[in-house]
């Protein structure tokens, strides 16, 4: 039976992925330990950070396209979208409507896929 959700992201570029999710987020990480593992709370779930060891980072090489999306439902869109441009990671299209409602993509430093969803 489960009984909590972690989704965690590897990234070799460690500092630079949690110092984003951090100011994205508007989170400090509950666990650090410095270039190894990060972890946030966050509602519904955790999300983890970590730094693969030398011997296991061709395992977790990045593509230019990461198959992971990352699903965040937001208060506002337009800030969020203002948030990630502050940061440098601006979204590259434009926000589209779905049947769940507004939503437009966006990228972290490792090019993991980033949903923004407000309904």
């Amino acid at each position: 039976m489960i009984t909590s959700t972690l989704v965690t992201i590897a990234s070799i570029n460690f500092d630079r992925v949690v110092e984003f999710y951090t100011q994205f987020l508007g989170l400090t990480p509950d666990q650090y330990i410095p270039n190894v593992y990060a972890e946030f709370p966050m509602p519904g779930l955790r999300l983890g950070i970590f730094c693969p060891k030398s011997s296991n980072q061709d395992e977790f090489g990045h593509s230019s396209q990461s198959g992971m999306s990352l699903c965040l439902e937001v208060v506002s869109l337009e800030d969020s979208i203002n948030e990630l441009a502050q940061l440098g990671y601006p979204p590259l299209g434009q926000i589209t409507t779905a049947a769940h409602g507004r939503e437009i993509y966006a990228y972290d430093p490792d090019g993991n896929r980033l949903i923004l969803h407000q309904g």
